[in-house]
């Protein structure tokens, strides 16, 4: 049988000096002589996996650095904010609390009279019964006091003297202890709520934060809970808003530090004089009309 010229398996289709196709795989020799490879002669592999690693190198470190990018938000997120400072114990003013109830039993305060409680800010207002007369006035704040404090012992220096007014001053203490301003303002809700639960007819005033110098990182707070206050007191006839910080600041909106002591916080005399200006008349005003009706 003939055999087609074309036919793959003819002899001549594999040419004698035809050379096979150089495997990739096999070490380079190209160094040797006479066979053997000559010494320090480094035999060279052609490795796969190197030139594909080299080939998706980026494109991996590029995938870590998303995935470390993408992390960063859920870790974020599964942080929790650390726990609010507990406030101090309303224990550490008994020594302050008892001074007053020993005052009241040698030198009573008048009953159904006009009550200043809260902080320092009134505490150290010495000229109080001088600037009101002759309006029945007496003090019971207490230097440091948070609003939770004023709260907590308005049992014993509040409601048994039943006065017809309070002026109530807090919560500039509430503020550099880092409370928020919803916090502050509720302390004085549930003030005010005690005292209507006992006497109804009694008139509060809230008097205004002061945006003192020493807190003007924190005038927001200030600012907010000031303003919280403002709004509850005008929806309810038994309460009253006073603005303290119209007198501490010039025309130009800035603080009048002529008032201030060294500390930026607390007042000189001059302050209180402004203070006298502003709230007696208010006072005076509430108290004609309580009188007047003979209640």
């Amino acid at each position: 049988m003939a055999v087609d010229p074309a036919h793959p398996l003819r002899q001549d289709a594999f040419p004698m000096n035809s050379q096979p196709e150089p495997n990739r795989f096999a070490p380079d020799l190209s160094g040797a002589e006479n066979g053997a490879v000559q010494p320090g002669t480094t035999m060279a592999f052609r490795n796969p996996m190197k030139s594909i690693m080299q080939r998706h190198h980026h494109l991996i470190l590029g995938l870590f650095c998303w995935m470390a990018v993408l992390t960063v938000p859920l870790t974020a997120q599964t942080t929790q904010p650390p726990p609010p400072k507990a406030l101090p114990a309303p224990a550490r003013f008994e020594k302050d609390i008892n001074a007053f109830l020993a005052a009241d039993k040698t030198n009573p305060p008048p009953q159904q009279a006009i009550l200043f409680i809260g902080s320092s800010i009134f505490r150290l207002w010495t000229g109080l019964e001088r600037h009101m007369a002759p309006l029945p006035v007496f003090n019971r704040a207490f230097g440091g006091s948070l609003t939770t404090d004023v709260l907590h012992y308005m049992d014993k220096i509040a409601l048994p003297y039943k006065p017809r007014i309070i002026v109530y001053y807090c919560g500039s203490n509430d503020v550099n202890a880092g409370r928020k301003a919803a916090e502050i303002f509720e302390s004085f809700r549930l003030f005010a709520g005690r005292v209507h639960e006992t006497l109804p007819k009694t008139r509060i005033f809230y008097a205004s934060i002061n945006r003192a110098p020493q807190k003007k990182d924190k005038w927001d707070v200030v600012d907010e809970a000031n303003r919280l206050a403002r709004e509850f007191c005008t929806k309810d006839p038994s309460l009253g808003f006073i603005d303290l910080n119209t007198a501490l600041f010039n025309a130009a909106g800035e603080p009048r530090l002529e008032l201030y002591l060294e500390d930026k916080l607390h007042f000189k005399d001059q302050a209180y004089d402004e203070f006298s200006r502003i709230v007696k008349p208010v006072i005076a005003g509430e108290w004609a009309d309580q009188t007047g009706k003979g209640d």
